[in-house]
This record gives C-alpha cells, sequence and structure tokens, in this order.
C-alpha cells in the first residue's frame, strides 16, 4: 500500500485508493423519479428564491412558459450527494469533506414538472496541498453531464471537493479560533438585514431582462442578503436535496468499467458514515442529518469533530446561490450560461451573507453564438470576510 506523505510530520493521506481512478468514469446514485412541481417549489423556497416562474402555478402559465419551471440551479438538487460525487472518489481511512468550488455551464435546456435527469459522472483531477486548515488537503475534482430523458444536454458541471483528515483539522481548531461567539444580532440590525431582504425579493419579480446594448462596464446588481443562518435553514436547504429523502434513488454504474467506484465509502470517521444496510429498515440510519457526513451541519458538536466551529452550510447551496441571484437580474429572456464559483469558507450559524456583483466586461461576439456580459460577484460575511468568489457569464437580449 502506498501513501503519499506532506510536510506535516507524521500526517499522512493514504490515497493508494485514489490514484488508479483519476480520469475513469464513475458510478454512484440515481433518482428513481421524475422532478415534480412539488420539488421545484420546496427547492426554491429553501434556496430563499422568490421568482414566481418556478412555484406561482397562475403566474407561470401566463408567462412565456406556459406553466412551472424549475431555476437552474435545480440541477444540482437532481443529483445524488450534492453534485460532488465524481470529486469524492477513492476510500481515504479517517477523511471528512468539504466543498471548495463548483463551475457550471448550462445550455438553454430548462427542467420542467415531468422531466428526470441522467447523470454521467468521471473523476478528473486532485492535487495535495499543505494547509493550515489541515495539513496535507486534498483538493480533487470531478464532472457531471446533466441530460434529461430525451437525451438533451441540459447542464455540465466541475465540482471541487476538500478531503482532509478530520483529526487534524480538529487539533488545528483554525476556524474555532477565527471565529469566536455566535454573534447576537439587535433589533435594529435585523431589521436593516430583512429591509435589504425584501428589496431583493422584490427587485424583479416580473422577470424584466437587462438589455445587452444598454448595460455598461461598472454597473452593480442590485444587493442581495441570506440571513441569519441557522439551524432550521440549515435543515430546510438539506430537505430539499431529492436524494436525502429515503429510497430516492438506486445505485448505478457506467458500463465495462471495473470497479467503478458506485457504492462511495470515502472512509468517513466514526458516526458520519452511512449505515446502508440498516437503512432499510430504520429511515434515519440513511438520513444524513441524524447519521452521516452531513450531521456536522445542523449540530456544533459533531461540527468541531470534522474541524468546524460550529454548524455551517453547504457548498452545493451556495453554489445554487450564486446561479439563482444571477438569474434573477437576467429576467425571462436572458440566462445564465457559465459559473465558476470558488468557496472559501463555509456560511455558518448566525451569520448572514452579503451578494455584491459588478459587471466587468461585455463580450458581443462569443462562442455560445450569443452576446454576454462577464459578472464578478462576491459573496461576504457582515464582517466583510470573502466566503464565495464567482465569475459568470450571462447572457441578455440584445
Amino acid at each position: 500500500m502506498t501513501k503519499k506523505t506532506t510536510k506535516s510530520e507524521g500526517v499522512q493521506l493514504d490515497l493508494s485508493d485514489v490514484d488508479h481512478r483519476v480520469g475513469k468514469p464513475i458510478g454512484g446514485g440515481q433518482l428513481w423519479d421524475p422532478c415534480t412541481s412539488s420539488d421545484i417549489r420546496r427547492w426554491v423556497m429553501a434556496m430563499d428564491y422568490p421568482n414566481p416562474l418556478h412555484w406561482d402555478e397562475q403566474f407561470a402559465r401566463e408567462s412565456k412558459f406556459g406553466g412551472i419551471i424549475a431555476p437552474q440551479s435545480i440541477a444540482v438538487a437532481l443529483d445524488y450527494g450534492h453534485g460532488a460525487a465524481p470529486a469524492c472518489v477513492g476510500h481515504i481511512p479517517n477523511s471528512h469533506l468539504i466543498f471548495g468550488g463548483e463551475e457550471w455551464w448550462f445550455y438553454g435546456c430548462p427542467v420542467r414538472p415531468g422531466d428526470k435527469l441522467f447523470q454521467q459522472r468521471r473523476f478528473h483531477d486532485y492535487k495535495v496541498t499543505e494547509t493550515k486548515f489541515a495539513g496535507p488537503t486534498m483538493f480533487s475534482r470531478g464532472d457531471t453531464v446533466h441530460t434529461n430523458q430525451h437525451g438533451a444536454l441540459v447542464a455540465r458541471e466541475r465540482s471541487t471537493a476538500i478531503r482532509y483528515l478530520y483529526e487534524e483539522a480538529t487539533k488545528r481548531g483554525m476556524f474555532e479560533n477565527q471565529l469566536g461567539e455566535i454573534k447576537r444580532w439587535t433589533q435594529t440590525e435585523l431589521e436593516a438585514v430583512d429591509r435589504l431582504r425584501r428589496e431583493w425579493l422584490e427587485s424583479n419579480r416580473m422577470g424584466v431582462s437587462p438589455r445587452f446594448d444598454e448595460v455598461k462596464v461598472g454597473d452593480t446588481l442590485p444587493r442581495r442578503v441570506i440571513g441569519p443562518h441557522s439551524i432550521a435553514s440549515f435543515t430546510t436547504e438539506y430537505r430539499a436535496f431529492l436524494f436525502n429523502i429515503w429510497g430516492t434513488f438506486e445505485w448505478v454504474a457506467p458500463p465495462g468499467i471495473k470497479d467503478p467506484w458506485v457504492y462511495q465509502d470515502p472512509g468517513w470517521g466514526k458516526d458520519f458514515a452511512f449505515d446502508e444496510e440498516d437503512a432499510k429498515i430504520d429511515p434515519r440510519k440513511r438520513d444524513g442529518l441524524y447519521v452521516g457526513p452531513s450531521r456536522g451541519h445542523i449540530d456544533a458538536d459533531r461540527a468541531s469533530q470534522v474541524g468546524m466551529a460550529r454548524a455551517y452550510g453547504y457548498g452545493a447551496t451556495m453554489g445554487a446561490w450564486c446561479t439563482d441571484y444571477l438569474a434573477y437580474w437576467a429576467g425571462y429572456d436572458g440566462m445564465v450560461r457559465h459559473t465558476k464559483a470558488d468557496f472559501r469558507t463555509p456560511a455558518f450559524e448566525g451569520d448572514v451573507t452579503y451578494f455584491d456583483a459588478e459587471i466587468v466586461d461585455k463580450q458581443p461576439d462569443t462562442a455560445w453564438g450569443v452576446p454576454l456580459v462577464q459578472v464578478k460577484l462576491r459573496l461576504t460575511n457582515q464582517n466583510g470576510e470573502l466566503l464565495v468568489g464567482c465569475t459568470a457569464e450571462v447572457e441578455l437580449p440584445l
């Protein structure tokens, strides 16, 4: 068995089950059922996304779409493992995972109630870097192609996972040393957050698209805020990912691949692994908030066991926030074509997340065959600390 050692003396990541899987297709979970209008409504409700096209039946029927359609971000909700499955490949003993980033390409095929998405997954590559957070840390990338039941290309995704030894992260306590106590918001502060949130909720309910010829480099998008984040909000987000529901998926494997990493035992530590056999009887054994890798998101004691100071949000949620925010601004005649988001730190319990974006370029001729504006988006907390840096290309009508 080979091991790769980094500068942290005595600390090793065992990559013997990783190297031989690089570049290969992998298996994973496939949802049994098509997407429903209630699945879409649950998703946008969890994402705090008010666009009536995605939940208001009467409004949607009167729109040019003729009925409810899903937001572009729905692809991650209709996938197994928050979209990170092809970036979390190979058994690394006593490890844990957080999301490092997502890159998305969207091809203009909307998802409607009754559609079913299928995924083709591939483990792309990895590198190991020394970090203050956990010593030797793997940054691994995986690709997913999302198609519908007709074979139409809906989206492509490249996910980045950060895999590390949870005991080393706990010992270092980086987030615990930096975060301090959960913020206690005054009534005046909460009222200011609520006002800003409401302004954004109402900013483009009618889906009016900015015109490409009218927007300018340097223009800013409406500011958004989400939060304060809480156990309730994290739980609501988790419940909107359909694979978390008991019995919603089957295991599938790409044909002709030896050992295609289907059942995905990444080497989680004690109490952070699913019990697949007993889950046939007890639903909590397959529900990650009771048992499994996600329980630290809503349990501060469990969060501390994997190097987090307190309950924290989901990387896939932050990626969806970025897509939804940009799509709301783009309106019904525009769409998000590409996003690349780097996740720097989670959204922690008690914090709020602010969205600030600026147009930085206009591209009239592009490989997409449509004019695009490039937008720089930053998600920060109430202290101005960066959570997500995102660059996106958004299609606008002429």
